[in-house]
This record gives structure tokens, sequence and C-alpha cells, in this order.
């Protein structure tokens, strides 16, 4: 086998280079078509094989053929966000962005691909380059149902953390990221004129009393040990000040981390919001759309890769990590097979550091030479 180190030192230049024409040429959920062109045209240069989902975006390649098969994802796609860091190769795309850290996934990936062509000694790993992350349905339930993680032994992805000091693994096992659903809450009535509300229905009133308390009345039918985040986005009813209007709507998202709270949530919320308006009259309806279920790391895989990313970085590396109340697809392929999703630690200062999600977010490029670094080390474990 290569040594590592020389594998790595070889391959960063072209993962700096690709990490930032990506950055430079974000591409939308489901839109990735340069994104997909741009890794294909690396791995062929490096001897591999791609295999493209013409006419979607999104691709994967298998690097060696002998062993279990283990699986390494990356996401594609960017954000609707106008960029404001400043960097030489910012966005060229109004509204668009890579605020989430994909294009360093994807770059990452691609290197970790081409250097295990060189240093994997035939055994088989797959790499996925799955589209559309950020929107629901999204890339990942497409590819379980292509049955490109169908027989896996395990499942691997990194997500960057602008939270974490570069060179440094956040590892979890259990959950790591929440569950994220939404729901509406349309109230009707008759309408009617402002200064005569007891002639009516005041759903403007009903809606306002069903936000104040919807959130902690589920909270006290659930488990304080499994954190519900209940939160309302958007209100719209009315169109005069003296009308008022036939109905209301009002929308959110649902999230937890925990299995259980997560099945439960859409019976408790149509049950409360249903009790709270029933006093002023209105005619409910309730629309609840399951989105992603949490990422539960399997506890066994993360305790198994724990040392083999401190081989890779040195001893302490490794650190705990939060729950995120945020969604993330990977979940989706972890019902098909173990899986872990490790936060990959990238700011040169914690401290003076813009989130994910943020119009200012940039990582610190050292991070991507440290997730090459674990990957291979990552990937040399499970195939060993």
């Amino acid at each position: 086998m290569l040594d590592t180190a020389h594998v790595v030192e070889r391959v960063l230049p072209t993962v700096v280079e690709v990490r930032r024409a990506i950055h430079r040429h974000p591409e939308l959920s489901k839109q990735e078509f340069a994104t997909t062109d741009l890794i294909a045209t690396h791995l062929i240069e490096g001897r591999l094989t791609p295999r493209l989902r013409t006419p979607k975006t999104g691709l994967s390649v298998d690097v060696g053929t002998e062993g279990p098969l283990v699986v390494f994802r990356a996401d594609l796609d960017a954000l609707p966000i106008t960029e404001s860091a400043g960097l030489s190769f910012a966005s060229d795309q109004t509204g668009v962005m890579h605020a989430c850290g994909h294009d360093a996934h994807t770059a990452i990936t691609l290197g970790l691909a081409l250097a295990w062509a060189e240093i994997g000694d035939g055994r088989r790993v797959r790499f996925l380059f799955q589209p559309s992350e950020e929107v629901f349905p999204g890339g990942a339930d497409e590819l379980v149902a292509e049955g490109l993680v169908k027989g896996a032994t395990a499942i691997v992805a990194f997500h960057v953390d602008p939270h974490l000091r570069t060179g440094y693994v956040g590892a979890k096992p259990g959950a790591i990221t929440s569950s994220a659903d939404r729901f509406s809450i349309l109230l009707e009535g008759p309408g009617g004129h402002t200064a005569r509300p007891h002639e009516t229905v005041d759903v403007i009133h009903a809606a306002g009393h069903v936000i104040a308390n919807l959130s902690g009345i589920v909270d006290r039918l659930l488990d304080a040990r499994a954190p519900l985040a209940l939160t309302f986005g958007q209100v719209h009813g009315g169109t005069a000040d003296n009308v008022i209007p036939t109905s209301v709507v009002m929308s959110g998202t649902v999230r937890t981390p925990d299995h259980d709270t997560w099945e439960r949530a859409p019976e408790l919320i149509r049950k409360v919001a249903t009790e709270l308006a029933a006093p002023f009259g209105a005619a409910v309806e309730i629309r609840y759309n399951r989105g992603l279920p949490p990422v539960v790391n399997d506890a066994e895989l993360v305790a198994r890769l724990m040392p083999a990313i401190e081989r890779a970085l040195g001893p302490h590396t490794v650190t705990d990590t939060y729950i995120s109340m945020g969604g993330e697809d990977f979940a989706l392929y972890l019902p098909e097979t173990p899986g872990a999703l490790f936060r990959l630690g990238c700011a040169a200062d914690p401290a003076q550091t813009n989130d994910l999600h943020s119009a200012s977010f940039m990582l610190d490029e050292a991070a991507l030479e440290v997730g090459l670094k674990a990957g291979l080390e990552i990937l040399k474990e499970l195939t060993g």
C-alpha cells in the first residue's frame, strides 16, 4: 500500500481547486448539472468509472471490487442565499450560495475516491455524490430507491461545523440531528365586521390563542427528556383593518431528535390545535407533512471509528458533539445499513465564525486536508 501522507499531498490541490470551483458556481437542489459534470470529469481523469444519473443530477462511483461494500456520501446542492463573505472565489450566481459546506463535502469525497484508487488495494468503497439535500423530498430517498446502499455494511459522511476548531472531529453515538416535519393549521369562519366580533367567529383571535399555547401544551404531554421544537414560521389572514377575515392559515416546523416523540407528534398537534380553536367556533383543518426522521448514529460504528480518526489526526482530536435541531436526509440511509455522521471542524477561530446557512458563512480550507486524512483512515478501518 502506498504511503497515505504522500497520496493526500498529491490529491489535496485538486480538492482545493474543485471546492473553489463549486463554490464559485453553486447550483440549487435538483439543478446540480455542472457540479455533477465537474466531479465526473475528475473521476474519469483518475481512471474511474462514475455512474451518472442522467437526466437527473448526482452520481456514484465504485472504487475496488473486493470485500464488503462500504459507502461514503457527499451532498452537492447550494442554498438560495446571496453571498456576502467577500471571498476571491465568491458565488457568481446572485441569490445562490454554498452556505452549508456542501462544496467542501463534495470536494473531500472526490479526493477520497481518487486517493482510494491508489491506496485501497482493491477493497470496495462506493462514493455517493447526492443531489438535493436541502429540500424534501430530496436526493437521499432517490438513491436508496435506486439500491445504491443495498448490501452495504456501513455508510459514513462528514458535515462541516463552524463551531468546531479545524483539526477536530465531532462524534456522537445515537441521535445527532433532529426530525424535520412541516405543518399548517387553517382556521375558518363566516367573517364579519370588527365592530361586532361577538356576532361571528374571530379567526384572528383564535389563531393567536393557538399560536400562543400550542407548543406549551404539547410539551406538557411529552417526556421532557425528549425535546420537541414546534415553531411557527408563517401566519396569513385578513385584507383590511376593519374586517374579520373568513380564514387564517398558520404554518411551521416540528423537530425532535427522539424517534418515539417523532411518531407521536402529528396526533398530538392535531388534537391540541383542534381543542384550542374549538371554544371560538372556528372550523379547523390541519395538514401535517412528514419530512425527515432524526439521524441516529450507530453506537458501535461510532465507537469503532473514533480511534481510527485519532490515528489519522492525533490524540484527543475526536470530541463530543451536540444534537442539532436541524434535519439531515442522511437519516434516510440508516434503515438500510448502520451509519455515522461526523462533524468536521472548519473554524480557524470558533469565537469569530458565522453559522451555517448564513450569507457570510465561510470555512477554513485547512479542513479539507483534515477531512481527507480522517476519511481515508475511516475507510481503512471499515474495509480492513
